[in-house]
């Protein structure tokens, strides 16, 4: 059984030895042919022919066993059910590029002698890229027998006697068609030729009776075309006078409008000229007003910023006034808050003691609880165990006491019932015993918090103490101060004595006239004329040396006291004295007296008397004094003291801070 796969015409490039390459176009037929006698096999017949040349022949058998033989020489990686496909595509891929100068797929058929003859021949398929020329297939072709030549004539003549008996019988079939329609053809010509006859003698009658209606209608539409005219003629004329006369009226008013509009053009150049020296007189006026204008703007932002500058300064000097006043009374109330604070401390540390003690006497009694829990739980497991061996005793004996096993199960199910219950008891103990645990770590957090701000306190209290003293110093050293300046004062002969210099415009001293007896209050300072002098400090709650304003004032009064306003030692000299005396001090409850004879002892051995050396230094938390007297015109010391003696030499010291 044959069956033909492929036959077409393809152009190949033969190449033979010692001879040019040319192109021809061959004929390839591929036919699978199966044999079932003896075995069933099938063969692959690759065939080439010419249809020119008709003994030229060559064909190729290849079997499933030449196939493998073929796949293992050339790669090849298709099966033999496949191959036929596979070479049939790689030949519709050389149809497709025949056309073309440069194919990429090539058929190529070579010899190896210099004419086609009968030695063997090569087909190969071959694909042209940019490297090589790859070769998909090449398969080797056999020239024909004798016998298998004469068998292909004759198949082609047989071919060609059967195309002869169709192309006869189609002829034949034509023929008597073309005949039928030949006569159908001439039938119709001559029905269609008389009725062309007659088509002909009706266009010729209506076209003259056209012809004839047509020119009656011409020459009546010329008539009337004439009347038309010539009435459009004098209807022309009629309109042309019309306008004429329109137009001439027209031109007489324009021209009286002209005349007119030249008078009135006359008048407003004359109006312009004049407006325009107007408009520049007006703006050279206008150019002197504005220079005006902008220096008196100028001068009246001088004149506001002089006036803001004075409101500022005025509001800054009544500003300071109120914060010196105000200071005064924040110091008094800090030292109250201070008493107040030491004694909420010790309210504190005695809770806190209270409290700690109360913690521990509750931990030991959850610690005994928890023996006593621990106890119980050994009992409990050592009643466990028991009833462990009970159980055990009690299944050796499950055969023999049969009538005795639910008593016994009762008994056991009761003990397990105990036991969970204990377990669970004991758990709860566990968790109560956690949670004080807990809360006992929380008290004991919160009682080294409360140790913290106790010792906190503690360092505050023994600072505020240390504060005291050294005012208590300060204090005693004014005192001193006032009583030697009023020793060395007292022979003088009774006057008037003129004030420091004045200090800053921010306020302080002014000079003047003051009786020799004073006295140094928590009031006014009044002179001579009745204007009062106000002599006030804000000092740092940490390093002041005056908790109180005071004042100097003018009177009657023999005697100079300072008077306190919190605590401490209230100072009255008699200047009348013949040597300084610290007898009339009256001391408020607290007030240490050693500190006074300390100072009088250093005065006496030669030593720098008043405070030591480090309470004038500046320290970096301590804040300035903000007093009427600037902190730049405070002076230190015992020199000035001595070089300059007067009443006011106390108040020209030097407080820590500033």
């Amino acid at each position: 059984m044959t069956e033909t796969i492929f036959n077409q015409i393809l152009q190949a490039q033969v190449k033979c030895k010692d001879c040019e390459d040319r192109r021809a176009n061959i004929r390839v037929s591929i036919e699978l042919q199966s044999t079932s006698n003896p075995v069933h096999k099938k063969d692959l017949v690759v065939r080439i022919t010419d249809d020119i040349d008709l003994y030229f022949l060559y064909k190729l058998v290849i079997s499933e066993e030449d196939f493998q033989s073929l796949k293992v020489q050339q790669g090849l990686l298709v099966d033999f059910s496949a191959f036929p496909q596979k070479f049939i595509d790689l030949l519709h891929q050389c149809i497709q590029e025949q056309d073309k100068e440069n194919p990429r797929f090539l058929l190529q058929f070579l010899s190896s002698t210099p004419v086609l003859d009968h030695t063997p021949a090569h087909l190969n398929i071959v694909e042209t890229n940019a490297f090589k020329h790859l070769t998909h297939l090449s398969l080797k072709l056999l020239h024909g027998t004798d016998v298998e030549i004469k068998k292909y004539l004759a198949i082609c003549l047989t071919c060609v006697k059967d195309e002869r008996l169709l192309l006869e019988q189609k002829l034949q079939k034509t023929e008597e068609d073309l005949s039928r329609q030949l006569s159908y053809t001439q039938q119709t010509l001559s029905e269609k030729s008389r009725e062309l006859d007659r088509l002909r003698s009706e266009w010729t009658s209506q076209t003259t009776a056209l012809s004839n209606k047509h020119s009656q209608e011409l020459t009546s539409e010329r008539e009337r075309a004439l009347e038309a005219q010539t009435k459009y003629q004098q209807q022309s004329e009629q309109q042309r006078r019309e306008s004429e006369s329109l137009h001439q009226k027209n031109i007489e008013q324009l021209q009286t409008r002209l005349v007119e509009l030249e008078t009135c053009n006359k008048e407003l150049t004359e109006r312009k000229y004049k407006s325009e020296s107007i408009i520049r007189d007006h703006a050279a006026k206008l150019v002197g007003l504005e220079d005006e204008s902008h220096r008196a703007k100028q001068e009246v932002l001088s004149l506001r910023r002089e006036n803001s500058t004075l409101d500022v300064e005025c509001h800054e000097k009544e500003k300071h006034i109120n914060q010196l006043q105000t200071r005064v009374a924040v110091l008094e109330q800090e030292i109250k808050d201070k008493d107040q604070m030491v004694i909420r401390s010790k309210e504190m540390l005695d809770a806190t003691q209270e409290q700690k003690l109360t913690i521990e006497e509750n931990a030991e009694r959850r610690q005994l609880h928890v023996g006593k829990l621990e106890a119980t739980v050994q009992s409990l497991s050592e009643e466990l165990i028991k009833a462990n061996e009970i159980i055990k005793k009690l299944q050796g004996d499950v055969k023999i006491l049969g009538g005795k096993l639910k008593l016994k199960n009762t008994v056991t199910i009761q003990q397990e019932k105990l036991l969970s219950e204990k377990e669970e008891q004991l758990k709860k103990e566990q968790k109560e015993l956690h949670d004080v645990q807990q809360a006992l770590r929380l008290k004991e957090e919160v009682a080294s918090k409360l140790q913290e701000q106790l010792e906190a306190t503690v360092q505050k209290l023994e600072e505020s103490k240390q504060l005291l003293k050294t005012n208590e110093n300060v204090i005693t050293w004014l005192n001193k101060q006032l009583n030697e300046n009023q020793v060395t004062r007292k022979q003088e002969p009774l006057g008037t004595f003129d004030t420091p210099p004045g200090i800053s415009s921010s306020g302080g001293f002014r000079t003047g006239t003051l009786a020799q007896n004073m006295v140094l209050e928590n009031r006014p300072l009044h002179s001579a004329s009745g204007t009062n002098y106000p002599v006030t400090s804000t000092l740092n709650s940490k390093h002041s040396f005056f908790p109180q304003s005071f004042a100097v004032s003018t009177g009657s009064c023999p005697s100079l006291v300072l008077h306190n306003q919190s605590y401490g030692p209230k100072v009255q000299f008699n200047p009348l004295m013949s040597k300084p005396s610290v007898s009339p001090v009256d001391m408020k409850p607290g007030a240490p007296t050693a500190q006074n004879a300390h100072a009088f002892s250093n005065k006496e051995n030669g030593e720098p008397f008043g405070l030591e050396s480090k309470y004038f230094q500046k320290r970096e938390d301590s804040i300035p004094l903000r007093g009427i007297v600037p902190n730049k015109e405070l002076q230190v010391g015992a020199a000035h003291s001595s070089s300059k003696p007067g009443p006011y030499s106390a108040a020209s010291a030097y407080f820590p801070g500033q």
